[in-house]
């Protein structure tokens, strides 16, 4: 069974559209959702908790509706930002949420707090970026939630606090029946955990792919713009110019290499494989 799986979600909002939106979540992996800010990632997070109705599609939740109130115990949420009031403390918060939610770790949550040092009664307003993001985590996990959903959970913190969560988000996911749907446009983050990936572009579904193959498979070719007559449509994915001549992303690097000898091709990141696609190259057609 997936964790998620969403089929032909659509949504207008404004003068934005989520276009045929679909994608699975497996239990048992990390899925990376990646895009430009404004590509739709917070309003598709937003359709899955049921925090907006969506136009046309389906949601599903551990074969569920999405609407359905069994599922909401089972789903952990962390956005960019600490929503709890700085006059609270972690204390507080654990006793707040301790009478929410039904399935409330009152022990797992108090290790939490000693593992990662996030102080019991000092205010939550005194705390940094890092610890705030650190609290939010902890208490999405003390109910023991199958999901987690992280929309920009790292962003701003600073390299040491990101390499602590994200290996607690890998610890979280050594339960095979745990899944992560992790929205963030630090692609370094989800190419070093992710398992898939999927990228949205303008409200659409651009790619779906396993992270490893992604990373493997993809290339650059660069070539002067007297030699890119000579390749093959076929063997690229899409093109852009640049001051040296063109650029073109290839899905089989090491063939690309073999037929395109007196060429450079180089290894692709996510970064740079979102990065075709979002600053406007030109699509091989079909």
């Amino acid at each position: 069974m997936d964790s998620i799986l969403v089929t032909d979600l659509c949504k207008t909002l404004g003068d934005f559209t989520l276009d045929h939106v679909s994608f699975c979540v497996p239990q048992g992996r990390i899925v990376g959702f990646i895009g430009e800010n404004g590509a739709g990632k917070s309003s598709t997070i937003n359709l899955i908790l049921d925090e907006l109705s969506a136009d046309t599609g389906e949601i599903k939740v551990f074969g569920e509706s999405n609407s359905h109130c069994s599922v909401r115990n089972d789903i952990g949420v962390v956005f960019d930002e600490c929503n709890f009031h700085d006059v609270f403390n972690a204390r507080l918060v654990g006793k707040m949420l301790s009478g929410i939610y039904s399935s409330w770790d009152d022990e797992l949550y108090y290790d939490y707090l000693k593992k990662f040092k996030i102080p019991e009664k000092k205010p939550i307003g005194s705390f940094s970026k890092g610890m705030k993001m650190k609290l939010s985590i902890i208490c999405a996990l003390a109910h023991s939630p199958k999901l987690l959903i992280l929309d920009e959970a790292t962003t701003g913190l600073d390299p040491v606090v990101r390499d602590e969560i994200l290996d607690l988000f890998l610890e979280f996911i050594q339960d095979e029946s745990h899944a992560i749907f992790f929205s963030s446009h630090i692609t370094s983050d989800i190419q070093k955990i992710a398992d898939y990936v999927i990228l949205l572009h303008q409200g659409k579904v651009i790619f779906e792919e396993q992270k490893d193959d992604l990373i493997d498979h993809y290339g650059i070719l660069k070539c002067r713009r007297s030699e890119f007559s000579s390749l093959s449509p076929d063997d690229y994915l899409i093109f852009r110019q640049v001051n040296t001549g063109i650029e073109c992303l290839v899905k089989d690097k090491e063939q690309a290499k073999r037929k395109y000898m007196n060429m450079i091709v180089d290894n692709a990141t996510l970064e740079d494989i979102m990065l075709f696609y979002i600053k406007g190259g030109t699509p091989c057609e079909d």
